[in-house]
């Protein structure tokens, strides 16, 4: 006779291998597993964790509880391990220091006996402010940075649990299936509720996702209410309940996220007409006065002034303006690909193209540089050349008696140059660095742009071809031979190839169907980095282990889901274009094209002045204008000597039309696509090629006209 206790030990050793078994790869250190994979995604949020940790500790700060709460609500969704008082300690040290700058440089003047800086005091001020500003929100702003890429994953995650929850009800199982399956950022998160859970901070699953849940009540509600549809499954009394609660969940979601983008792009149109007008329109428009202002207030305005207004204030107001927009963006949609696993990827973190980009513009901005460097004695002298030259001495017929570049010595100090030429060599400035920029981000995202385009119009191929494989496996074949099936029933479609490859790494090299699809070396995955497709056959590979009817289930799931998402996508988009193409149009065509004639107006005061001032010099200022009185009388009023140069003044534009651009590409950027590194370069080369192109020409063309009858109108007072 067996004794009980032998038939007790006998089945319970078979049921503990099978549980082994099914459970292989979930009995592992996630405590190790996760601090590694935060160490190799956290490199940025690591730079400001070091300078917390040693600047943040020089100035112990005691911060209000309910601050201390918000901080550490920011810190914590950032995956930040720092205190908020070091947050706190690091912003008024970043303060001081700049103060300590300010003040030094006002006492160096002041003990050089030089004009008390009021303008270097006063921007000290406000800089010093900024930059307190600046710092103590960067938890907030990481925070924000963070949701924006997680929430681009929300869609795919909920995806995954409820898929593998379908055939296998078992939530620990699924999370963690999606944290290792999951696309970067929010995989961190879903590896955090099982650190916590393995460190001993929560005694179950549930309980720790519940608590990471938490961080999302304010920005994503549909996020935590599909969660909690999923967690109710596991209490349904049947299985066709259970499912029915799961597909609720994903609509739910999918759902949520449509209405709070339609919301959000109503709201942001009067925000960003608002940086349209105050950030591009009237800082222009205020250039176009800046010649007289710089005269009735008696030469108080100079170049470096004008480059601390339009190149330093108004771009850092413009950049709070749009980060304000930026925070209030709802989660849960954009661009969810991970670029780092693109075959092209090494391109675009390489430093070639910063090396070529500057060998072609450094010559460009040197050329900028003539005016100047023409004015030193020891170039002049090698050369052989004068340090300046009349329209006439080169045997040109118009503006014979103007100087090139027209430097003007008063007082002893030199100001300039006032000169047409001066202006036409400015432009290189501008072009020179937008060129740098512009030519870097092309070499770079070139053709991983183009491989995410490949990838798009491939993934629009791919919901029919999901429905095709789980007609396959519905019908009984073999999850190794469908992949050539489906590749023969879909001839002359972009699918095709990626089934082809597969069923080839299958049949010729003897691969598992998960190492054909995903191996570093020769899966088919590399040349196709679609998170869709990563998702379909990371969900087909797991499904089939249960079973060839479920895995079918899936992928039909999955073609509906997927089918569902796109048409949600291109939804709101459509909402967005109006909003988008605006400004982007503002961007790239009004505001150059409006700056480039501001340049030919202010080129066009210079050389009337000038004019004025010459004659003033030929007659001693005896010549009279009708209704006026004498040329010297309106010389004296407007010196052209203490109006800014039309050289400073091209240039300061001309970089503020280059940050703004930059700006304004990186809000419309994460406005339409979420945070996209890889679209915002992109569109960056595009908008820099095409906002400069038209501002140089408009600038060229302007100035050559408006001086040119100026020339005209003046020509018969000499």
């Amino acid at each position: 006779m067996v004794s009980t206790d032998e038939i007790l030990k006998k089945y319970q050793a078979k049921i503990q291998s099978q549980i082994e078994t099914d459970n292989q790869g979930y009995n592992r250190d996630y405590s190790m597993d996760y601090e590694k994979f935060k160490q190799d995604m956290l490199p940025d949020i690591s730079k400001y964790k070091r300078w917390a940790d040693s600047l943040g500790r020089v100035i112990k700060i005691k911060v209000s509880d309910k601050e201390n709460q918000k901080i550490q609500r920011y810190l914590n969704i950032a995956h930040l391990d720092v205190s908020p008082s070091q947050s706190a300690g690091l912003a008024l040290v970043a303060m001081l220091l700049t103060l300590f700058v300010a003040f030094t440089i006002m006492i160096s003047t002041i003990i050089l006996e030089k004009p008390f800086p009021i303008m270097l005091t006063f921007l000290g001020f406000i800089l010093s402010a900024f930059i307190y500003f600046y710092v103590y929100s960067i938890p907030k702003r990481l925070s924000n940075i963070w949701r924006l890429k997680a929430s681009s994953q929300m869609i795919p995650a909920i995806l995954y649990i409820v898929i593998y929850m379908k055939h296998t009800s078992n939530l620990e199982r699924a999370v963690q299936f999606t944290s290792e399956h999951l696309d970067t950022p929010l995989a961190l998160d879903f590896k955090k509720v099982l650190y916590d859970v393995e460190t001993g901070r929560f005694q179950t699953v549930k309980q720790s996702l519940d608590s990471y849940l938490e961080t999302w009540r304010d920005y994503s509600p549909e996020f935590i209410e599909s969660f909690h549809l999923i967690e109710s499954s596991l209490y349904e009394p049947s299985d066709t309940q259970r499912v029915n609660t799961l597909e609720r969940a994903l609509q739910v979601m999918l759902d949520g996220v449509y209405d709070k983008m339609l919301s959000y792009s109503r709201d942001i149109r009067s925000p960003l007409t608002n940086i349209y007008m105050l950030g591009i329109i009237l800082p222009t428009l205020a250039l176009a006065l800046l010649p007289l202002a710089s005269v009735v207030i008696a030469g108080g305005l100079k170049w470096y002034h004008l480059f601390v207004i339009f190149n330093l204030i108004i771009p850092l107001g413009v950049y709070f303006m749009t980060s304000e927009i930026l925070l209030k963006r709802p989660g849960g949609y954009g661009e969810n690909s991970n670029i780092e696993k693109n075959p092209e990827y090494y391109k675009f973190t390489s430093r070639k193209p910063w090396l070529i980009a500057g060998i072609i513009c450094i010559p460009l901005f040197i050329i900028g540089l003539l005016p100047f460097i023409m004015q030193s004695d020891f170039i002049t002298s090698i050369l052989n050349l004068k340090s300046d030259y009349t329209f006439g001495e080169l045997g040109l017929p118009f503006f014979q008696n103007e100087f090139l570049f027209d430097f003007k010595v008063v007082a002893g100090n030199t100001v300039g140059p006032f000169g047409i030429l001066g202006v036409m060599l400015s432009l290189f400035i501008p072009l020179s660095i937008a060129s740098f920029f512009s030519i870097s981000y092309k070499l770079k995202t070139k053709e991983i742009i183009k491989a995410r385009r490949e990838t798009k119009e491939l993934e629009k191929e791919f919901t029919s071809t999901l429905f095709q494989l789980g007609n396959r496996l519905g019908d009984g074949v073999p999850a190794e031979k469908v992949f050539a099936r489906v590749a023969e029933s879909s001839q002359g479609q972009k699918t095709q190839s990626f089934f082809s490859l597969v069923n080839q790494n299958i049949q010729q090299m003897g691969m598992p169907i998960d190492a054909a699809v995903f191996n570093p070396q020769r899966g088919a995955i590399i040349y196709y980095p679609s998170a869709i497709i990563s998702t379909s056959m990371k969900i087909l590979i797991e499904s089939v282990k249960k079973g060839l009817k479920i895995a079918a289930r899936a992928m039909m799931s999955i073609s509906d889901y997927v089918k569902n998402i796109q048409k949600i996508n291109d939804r709101l988009k459509d909402l967005l274009a109006e909003v988008v193409s605006d400004m982007r149009s503002n961007m790239v065509f009004l505001a150059p094209l409006l700056s480039g004639i501001i340049v030919g107006l202010t080129s066009m005061i210079a050389v009337i002045l000038n004019k004025l001032k010459s004659l003033s010099d030929l007659t001693q200022g005896g010549a009279e204008v009708a209704g006026i009185g004498s040329i010297g009388n309106i010389v004296n009023l407007f010196d052209i000597a203490s109006v800014v140069p039309p050289y400073f003044v091209q240039i300061s534009i001309g970089l503020y039309l280059i940050q703004i651009v930059f700006i304004l590409t990186g809000t419309l950027v994460t406005v339409d696509s979420g945070k996209d590194e890889l679209q915002e370069k992109n569109e960056l080369s595009r908008n820099l090629k095409k906002g400069m192109t038209l501002y140089l020409i408009t600038t060229l063309i302007g100035t050559l006209a408006l001086t040119g009858l100026a020339a005209i109108a003046l020509s018969g007072l000499g």
